[in-house]
């Protein structure tokens, strides 16, 4: 066995309770890997807390346990604090950062430029998903893999692969997924909620935002926007955004897709992805974010105006 799961399995098999932490504005797979461990552990008869600065999106809701996400940390001990698919300590968010009563940090993540400030680090940018690295430490652990556990690890991967349409989809993933559908996952009931029960208001707004549509002149990068004023419009929230950025991404000729994301008067939250040629972490990070080879985000304060110009220019000497 790996020693990093040989230590994260020593871990969880003498600890009693454990706090879980993702990052802000929680994804599919940061959702996904946060309640499979959860699951697990629970069921192995584990107390468990799960932290997260944000909601839970509705469109996650099904997963069992995610009523269990809260932006309050209770006021006890743990043995250990599992931090999943975080990239950077900072996203955990003030809360989790200014909380110190567990044992130790178990970071868990698959980001390109992951801080490894664990005292335990399970860090493997190849994996497809963070859900696939909690598969590894439950299989590692020699453990069965019940239904709602299943449930989370094939979401987590589904997800972070993009319905398997990324670079990331390895055969470690098909793999995971066949096997969570062989434990009862029915892949159509976890894509009829995921891609085909859009709210209304999602429709609405990304009606907006496709009239923001911006390709470069030579068609190499395109991008979205959507303002404050686009929510209200829509009565719709950020979190009804998810995947918008595909639409750009999906343009022929588009190597890059650029998603702005208006958080207040002149700051905005960028977006980046891209079809495999252009390591979108590093362009990320030239504005002090961070990602993955092909998905990444900062936060760029300005004018709306001033932030895509800061992109683009970055962009044109990139491309």
């Amino acid at each position: 066995m790996d020693q990093t799961l040989k230590s994260i399995v020593e871990e969880i098999r003498k600890g009693s309770a454990f706090l879980i932490a993702s990052h802000e504005s929680p994804d599919g797979d940061a959702i996904g890997a946060s309640l499979a461990l959860a699951n697990y552990l629970v069921g192995l008869g584990k107390e468990v807390a799960i932290h997260n600065p944000d909601p839970v999106p509705e469109l996650y809701s099904f997963l069992p346990m995610a009523d269990r996400f809260s932006p309050a940390i209770p006021d006890r001990e743990f043995d250990a604090a599992f931090v999943l698919d975080i990239g950077e300590y900072r996203r955990t968010g003030k809360v989790f950062g200014e909380f110190k009563r567990y044992g130790k940090y178990i970071n868990i993540d698959h980001h390109l430029m992951s801080d490894p400030f664990g005292a335990i680090n399970l860090i493997d940018p190849k994996a497809s998903a963070t859900g696939a690295l909690i598969h590894r430490i439950i299989k590692a652990a020699g453990d069965s893999i019940d239904y709602a556990t299943a449930l989370c690890i094939y979401t987590a991967v589904i997800t972070d692969t993009g319905s398997f349409h990324y670079s990331n989809s390895d055969q470690e993933a098909f793999n995971v997924a066949g096997e969570m559908v062989m434990l009862g996952v029915d892949a159509w009931d976890v894509a009829e909620r995921l891609y085909e029960s859009q709210p209304r208001q999602r429709m609405e707004l990304l009606a907006l935002v496709l009239a923001t549509l911006n390709i470069s002149p030579r068609g190499d990068f395109a991008s979205i926007t959507v303002t404050l004023d686009m929510y209200d419009k829509s009565c719709a929230t950020a979190e009804l955004t998810d995947g918008f950025i595909n639409y750009p991404r999906s343009i022929k000729g588009v190597e890059v897709a650029i998603f702005f994301r208006q958080l207040k008067a002149d700051l905005y939250k960028v977006g980046f992805r891209s079809k495999g040629k252009v390591n979108v972490a590093a362009l990320s990070a030239a504005f002090g974010g961070g990602g993955h080879h092909n998905a990444a985000g900062c936060t760029i304060a300005g004018s709306i105006d001033e932030v895509r110009e800061k992109v683009f220019a970055h962009l044109e000497q990139v491309l």
